[in-house]
């Protein structure tokens, strides 16, 4: 009995024992599970710090990561502990966060399965109001059909994927840099980044210091009134902040929510008032009791400029949403935001120079104007500043532009002379005709001559002949000139515009 009762009492003291060793692994993995939370959590919040323009959180987001990162490794060597709980938040709640909508975007979801972005959006949700103002943007509902449906959108599809297929991509890589900055203001007024995007995709094709002729200017080309009644204007230092896109995104939200409010919140009268004035559409809307911009009553009041920018605001809006059911394929990027220091005086060109191409088709002069929109291109940039750079472009800056022979060749070719070139291969040229090497007067009367005669060539040069095919956006678009003076002066009859090849066209009101 006796032996018995200290076996039991034996047995009762191991499990109490293992019950104390279970309980403590329980208690460290729930440590650990709780400092995975916290360190997702200090992610979350250095992010929204960094996409409101802070960019010392950038440190703060790396040192989240790092910390997620001690605490995988920490889970994968503690016994009992969910290692993919651990990793599977590190991976897709963190990293996922930042690259999801970007490969959605690139065509790497199903289709059928891809939701808009607007579908997610937390302001949406937590905001009725909002989400009424967007309702032509739910799938499945009226946006759908009107792009299915409507001939001006569908003729507006077939310009973005044929003649302006490139030049939305362009745009579409543009914006993908810009995007940090721009698309949480939009966000924050409860609007469908799609939209941001069709807007900006028309008006600059994502280039900052876009300027028209008339005026207009930035990457959503506010006009100076309009601009400064939404907070765009010079600074003390006299930069244009029309040509900030984190400011410009966040006055042309405020613009669109002003024109929602009073157009009952429609999307198509309000994208026409963004082009064609808000007085206009205004009148417009009144006068034909709400009907759709659409009907023929309406839609032949609208100036023929506006009639393009309507539905082609609204086919990039669609493609941004929907790429791959259309064929269309955006580059895989690598936007991940990061800034630099510049360690000795600079310029935009000189930098450009001296990263190469570094994985960028096209290099990174663009990038680095758009994120740095107060330094023209070749302006001094004195050390000691911070740049806004992709992560990649931060490296090669470090690798390639402070010292060595690629720094040294860039500085080189940014401080040559045209006048220095042109002066020398003057003064080794053999005089021409009737021209006297020992006359410089002479040489001068000749050379204005010559500009005269190139400029009456110029002049001569006022007609185009159609190429198979070319629309007349496009024309417009080459030459810089307004589709509407081209249609007027060439009897064109809008929203069609139609051409065909061998037709010639008056390029009045054209630069060029």
């Amino acid at each position: 009995m006796k032996k018995a009762t200290k076996s039991l009492l034996l047995a009762a003291a191991m499990c109490a024992a293992s019950g104390s060793a279970v309980s403590a692994r329980v208690d460290k993995n729930a440590q650990l599970y709780k400092s995975m939370e916290e360190a997702g959590q200090r992610y979350r919040e250095a992010r929204i710090k960094l996409q409101a323009g802070d960019d010392a959180s950038l440190a703060q987001m790396s040192k989240a990561l790092e910390d997620l990162e001690d605490l995988a490794n920490a889970c994968l060597k503690q016994r009992g502990c969910d290692s993919t709980r651990v990793i599977t938040q590190y991976e897709v709640l963190i990293k996922g966060q930042d690259m999801d909508s970007q490969k959605a975007l690139a065509g790497e979801e199903d289709d059928d399965l891809l939701e808009p972005d607007h579908v997610h959006s937390p302001i949406l949700t937590a905001s009725p109001e909002a989400a009424r103002s967007m309702a032509l943007l739910n799938d499945g509902h009226s946006f759908d059909k009107m792009v299915q449906m409507n001939e001006p959108v569908q003729a507006a599809l077939r310009e973005w994927l044929t003649t302006q297929r490139a030049f939305l991509i362009d745009a579409w890589e543009n914006y993908q840099y810009m995007r940090y900055l721009m698309s949480p203001e939009y966000q924050r007024a409860g609007l469908p980044e799609a939209l941001l995007f069709g807007i900006m995709a028309k008006e600059s094709g994502g280039k900052v210091h876009a300027i028209s002729r008339s005026g207009a200017s930035g990457p959503l080309q506010f006009m100076p009134a309009t601009g400064s009644r939404f907070g765009l204007f010079r600074d003390g230092t006299g930069f244009d902040s029309r040509f900030d896109p984190q400011q410009s995104a966040r006055a042309n939200a405020a613009y669109i929510n002003e024109r929602f409010a009073e157009l009952n919140r429609n999307l198509e009268y309000t994208v026409a008032a963004y082009n064609g004035g808000e007085g206009r559409a205004a009148r417009l809307y009144v006068a034909n009791g709400g009907a759709s911009l659409w009907s023929p009553e309406v839609y032949a009041q609208l100036p023929p400029e506006t009639r393009d920018y309507v539905p082609a605001v609204i086919a990039a809006a669609w493609l941004f949403l929907h790429p791959k059911k259309y064929g269309l394929e955006f580059p895989k990027l690598d936007t991940t935001p990061d800034q630099f220091t510049v360690a000795r005086n600079t310029s935009i060109n000189e930098l450009t120079i001296c990263l190469g191409n570094g994985g960028s088709r096209d290099g990174w002069f663009r990038v680095l104007r758009n994120l740095n929109p107060r330094y023209e291109a070749g302006g001094t940039i004195f050390a000691g500043t911070v740049l806004r750079a992709p992560k990649k472009v931060a490296v090669l800056y470090r690798a390639r532009c402070v010292q060595g022979h690629r720094a040294e060749l860039a500085t080189q070719l940014v401080r040559a002379s045209n006048y220095m070139a042109t002066a020398n291969v003057a003064a080794g040229a053999r005089p021409s005709a009737g021209t006297s090497s020992a006359d410089p007067l002479k040489q001068v009367a000749a050379s204005s001559d010559s500009g005269k005669a190139n400029k009456k060539s110029k002049a001569r040069a006022k007609n185009y002949r159609v190429r198979s095919g070319d629309s007349l956006l496009a024309i417009a678009r080459e030459h810089s000139c307004e589709v509407s003076e081209l249609a007027k002066a060439n009897k064109i009859r809008a929203p069609g515009y139609m051409i065909k090849p061998g037709q010639r066209i008056k390029l009045i009101g054209c630069d060029e």
